[in-house]
């Protein structure tokens, strides 16, 4: 997949990223869809609920930023080095969300997202430092994170588990 660098394939790739993430999940059986109790990030819940959490956070830390705030980043309480401690947090908040709600809490967050891109030129969203609150990066290298690049790996995920049970 090739990094988005202006605002139309950003919103294509993430279009199809999602709609990637859809068609993978379709693929997988019934019985094998929402349930892993012996794994995290192996059944589709947990993998559209992590797509969903972290673009919660791009949403809070671009609402922070935009209000002149400094982003808490990744999230309160959690740094860079202990990812794995949050993803672990994501995955045990989210155990108990049916399929329905987290398919319609991603579709939301990945409609604000689509919108926030949108609303932005190219060298709003690609010129590093345009906004002091990304500081040495770009606004769209933190969406492209949230949107193409986290989908890639949920189709990656979930093409896996699929896998697995044949």
């Amino acid at each position: 997949m090739v990094r988005p660098t202006t605002k139309d394939e950003l919103l294509r790739a993430s279009d199809d990223g999602l709609q990637a993430v859809w068609d993978s999940a379709a693929k997988i059986p019934d019985g094998a869809r929402w349930e892993d109790p012996d794994s995290r990030d192996r059944c589709v819940r947990d993998v559209v609920a992590h797509l969903r959490e972290w673009q919660r956070m791009m949403l809070t830390w671009y609402d922070d930023g935009m209000a002149g705030r400094r982003p808490v980043m990744p999230a309160p309480g959690y740094t860079w080095q202990t990812l794995p401690v949050l993803n672990a947090a994501i995955w045990a908040r989210y155990q108990d969300t049916t399929e329905l709600e987290v398919r319609e809490g991603l579709a939301q967050t990945h409609a604000r997202l689509r919108w926030i891109i949108a609303s932005h030129t190219d060298a709003e969203l690609f010129d590093k430092q345009h906004y002091p609150w990304t500081g040495s990066t770009s606004l769209g290298s933190y969406l492209v994170s949230a949107t193409s690049s986290h989908y890639a790996w949920a189709v990656t995920t979930l093409r896996r588990r699929s896998a697995a049970l044949v």
